[in-house]
């Protein structure tokens, strides 16, 4: 038995805001204090380390549930089934349904419950639940619906990463331009083809206050605290912790995959930060002493921002469907799904397509 991506979707949000959008906020340090440089420069500065120009949001009439519905029914259409064959369907998010209005989060009913509605799935058997597993929460994902179909527990599922980040965002705090929205989904099925996922890491980092690296704060503008809660980022201690850590993950997965590192074709890593992602594969490359290739990495973060849990499905899709700049996808083709996020959680599958 093996374990193949038979279909593949995306959601891709309406709303483009380019770097200039920021250039009129008032940004203020983690103590409350000014930065006393002008916004251009530290737009500027943001944009030579992250690479993002402009990031893309969901308009105010849309929810989290909303494009995980979308891109979901695109993947079911692309992989040609009937929904209620499905036997689970596993959304990962990090923040449910918020609406424009409210920064309240929303998990009741689960996310997985309201796509399953919207698909108008009739079948009980049909299981539909949440993850909370940070950035890395689509791989995951995966992950257990390969678990449940290698059990026998299931033979179709509909694994799904969306995310509002732009509903979460302090608009005082500089790390609010690297956010964005976005969901991406696929179809993972039994099959007796070869290929598919040959192999998989998963790590949870907490010994050394890993995990609140990433969290849940007030706004830097400490005129304007009122209870309300944004995403916040130690983005120094994030950055060295994802080039210690994720390398070697991503080798032990290879590794296991009895597959070599000239075998890879593509590298489908989470869309955090340019620098940051160039560095980790740089560093991957060089556990085997060999220099990294130059086609080796899409990259959408630069047009698309950092969509969480929905980058590395919405680029797959897209590198799929559209030979997203220049990348192309082959029957055969050996690659690498992998991330890192809050908790701090790292992992990884290699896969044949």
């Amino acid at each position: 038995m093996s374990f193949k991506i038979t279909g593949s979707g995306s959601c891709i949000p309406s709303v483009v805001q380019d770097n200039d959008t920021f250039l009129n906020h008032s940004f203020y340090d983690e103590s409350g204090g000014e930065f006393g440089v002008d916004n251009q420069t530290i737009i500027e500065k943001f944009n030579s380390i992250t690479g993002i120009d402009q990031r893309k949001y969901i308009p105010a009439k849309l929810t989290t549930s909303d494009i995980a519905y979308q891109a979901a029914k695109n993947a079911i259409k692309d992989a040609d089934i009937d929904p209620e064959t499905l036997d689970y369907i596993i959304v990962a998010h990090n923040f449910g349904d918020i609406t424009c209005n409210s920064k309240q989060i929303d998990n009741l009913p689960s996310l997985a419950s309201r796509v399953k509605a919207k698909l108008k799935i009739k079948n009980p058997e049909c299981v539909a639940y949440d993850i909370l597993f940070g950035c890395p929460g689509w791989v995951e994902a995966m992950i257990q619906a390969k678990a449940f179909i290698k059990s026998e527990m299931a033979k179709k599922c509909l694994i799904i990463g969306a995310d509002a980040l732009s509903r979460v965002i302090d608009s005082h705090d500089r790390d609010s331009m690297i956010y964005a929205d976005g969901a991406g989904a696929t179809i993972l099925e039994a099959s007796d083809q070869e290929g598919g996922i040959l192999s998989h890491s998963t790590m949870t980092f907490t010994a050394e206050d890993e995990a609140n690296f990433i969290f849940y704060g007030e706004s830097y503008n400490k005129a304007e605290r009122n209870g309300d809660k944004f995403i916040k980022m130690q983005g120094r201690k994030v950055y060295e912790f994802a080039l210690s850590n994720v390398p070697a993950a991503m080798k032990k997965c290879l590794d296991d995959a009895g597959v070599t590192i000239g075998d890879l074709k593509k590298i489908f890593i989470h869309q955090a930060n340019k620098k940051m992602d160039e560095a980790i594969v740089k560093r991957f490359f060089r556990l085997y002493k060999t220099p990294m290739p130059q086609d080796i990495l899409p990259m959408n973060i630069e047009e698309f921002g950092n969509s969480s849990v929905a980058t590395v499905p919405t680029l797959f899709d897209l590198v799929l469907k559209e030979n997203y700049k220049g990348h192309v996808l082959a029957k055969g083709d050996i690659i690498l799904f992998a991330s890192v996020g809050a908790g701090m959680n790292i992992n990884a599958i290699t896969y044949q397509v």
